[in-house]
């Protein structure tokens, strides 16, 4: 399962974020989403767990929870095609 995890604080890492999740299971991936141009990261990730259950677990047990001074959003990450289109790109 693909976990979307937002409200991450800046500074936040992969490694912290790994760390996190894996007291729920096992994680395929860890993905944090960085601006192209500065490297820096836009406060959300994603998280994959092969194992439904230890992702819906992980999903209960860390949304809302601390995670260096800000709580996380942790859910059940949307396919691309399910996101409300965009405004026109002018």
């Amino acid at each position: 399962m693909n976990i979307y995890v937002g409200n991450l604080a800046y500074g936040v890492t992969q490694d912290e974020l790994r760390e996190a999740f894996s007291a729920y299971g096992e994680i395929s991936s860890v993905n944090l989403i960085t601006d192209k141009f500065t490297g820096s990261s836009k406060g959300f990730g994603f998280v994959e767990m092969p194992n439904n259950s230890e992702a819906d677990a992980a999903i209960k047990g860390l949304n809302e929870t601390p995670l260096k001074g800000r709580n996380l959003r942790v859910n059940q990450a949307k396919p691309r095609g399910e996101r409300p289109a965009r405004g026109p790109r002018w």
